[in-house]
């Protein structure tokens, strides 16, 4: 196994962690105990010492099973990653009463990494105004915490502004060869490396979707290596980064935790080779792209209430990954606040805003045609 040793806290990490939200579960939706079990300790058995879960991870039924697997193991022999769902803290005493409900989940005395959960400038301002982090520092005095961190998914500005609040342990965002520009993305990657923060990285795989690439696309990779799988190239670039310190997969059948084994246990980073390659099968998947979308917001707000970036971000995506149900969360959430683009009324107020002089109403056809259709028949 792979360890990356976090210079600042002086612990090794193993560069595989278990993220602990995709288990796999039973036709009721609950997780899957045996085979879940039978996967943490073959990860464990083979060298990974950090395991990941949150609070709301599976309905909630996350923390107490991984705390009941990890019961066999002695407690020092692993690091253990929970997180303070900041959507649910309203006042101060939520802050305690959510941090001792979840050491009674893991039934465990301290958190090895504790996180502020899927950080932004709204959950932020809130942390600052109840005086999250004082709580924090104190049960750190007390043990119950040895590292403080945050999860993040807001702009690269928000992120530096968070990342130059406070004496941070760690951090942790989403990176994946895909996803460079993208949140706090490279740059605050390197902006994280100079200030001697430990990164942890969540969506190397982009949720499972560089893990099976359009055929024509994959060529690339099996051409190059066709004993390797199509994940293992994504977490490699994620690896060939040196400050980062552990990669986080949410692992869901036990052969994704033998290919990812085998990734770690002999890794390797990226050649000037391997690099190319990955560079070339970006340019590939942003060539499927429909239309030149930017998400700069002219557009908005739509009359009708059409998100119009949004549905261009499914329509795009779609055709990029070819894959129905990559986009399919954000696609139920836009449909919920009936926000698709069926909607649109066609009146054109748009297009005269529009700097890139999309043909907006046109394009919300396509999408109303070859994405919202094919999602309302069941294609996956």
């Amino acid at each position: 196994m792979e360890y990356r040793k976090m210079e600042k806290l002086n612990v090794n990490t193993s560069l595989l962690g278990f993220g602990c939200m995709r288990f796999p579960t039973l036709e009721n939706g609950k997780i899957n105990e045996k085979e879940a079990e039978k996967m943490i300790d073959e990860a464990i058995a083979n060298g990974v010492n950090y395991i990941d879960t949150a609070y709301p991870y599976h309905n909630g039924d996350s923390e107490p099973f991984v705390g009941r697997v990890l019961d066999k193991y002695p407690r020092e022999s692993y690091y253990l990653a929970t997180k303070l769902p900041m959507w649910k803290v309203e006042k101060v005493e939520d802050v305690t009463e959510i941090f001792n409900e979840q050491l009674a989940r893991l039934n465990k005395e301290y958190v090895d990494f504790y996180l502020l959960h899927s950080m932004n400038k709204t959950s932020f301002e809130k942390a600052k105004e109840l005086g999250v982090l004082d709580i924090l520092e104190e049960y750190r005095k007390q043990g119950k915490i040895k590292f403080i961190g945050f999860s993040f998914h807001d702009s690269y500005q928000v992120f530096e502004e968070m990342i130059n609040y406070y004496n941070w342990d760690f951090c942790q965002i989403q990176l994946n060869y895909m996803d460079e520009n993208e949140q706090a993305g490279i740059k605050g990657y390197k902006l994280a490396e100079e200030k001697g923060i430990p990164m942890v990285i969540m969506e190397p795989i982009k949720g499972g979707t560089l893990a099976s690439l359009p055929e024509d696309v994959a060529k690339n990779f099996k051409d190059y290596n066709p004993n390797k799988s199509i994940a293992s190239w994504a977490l490699r670039w994620v690896g060939s980064f040196s400050n980062i310190k552990v990669i986080l997969s949410g692992m869901s059948t036990y052969d994704q935790v033998l290919d990812n084994l085998d990734t770690f246990n002999n890794f390797k980073p990226l050649n000037e080779e391997e690099f190319e390659c990955v560079k070339k099968v970006v340019s590939e998947l942003n060539v499927r792209t429909k239309n030149g979308c930017t998400n700069c917001k002219y557009c908005m707000p739509c009359p009708a209430g059409v998100d119009i970036p949004g549905n261009f971000w499914l329509w795009n995506n779609y055709y990029k990954y070819e894959s129905l149900s990559y986009i399919n969360y954000k696609y139920q959430m836009m449909k919920k606040e009936d926000t698709l683009a069926d909607k649109c009324i066609k009146c054109g107020k748009c297009e005269l805003l529009c700097p890139q002089k999309i043909s907006i109403r046109e394009d919300l056809g396509k999408v109303v045609l070859e994405v919202i259709s094919k999602k309302e028949q069941g294609v996956k």
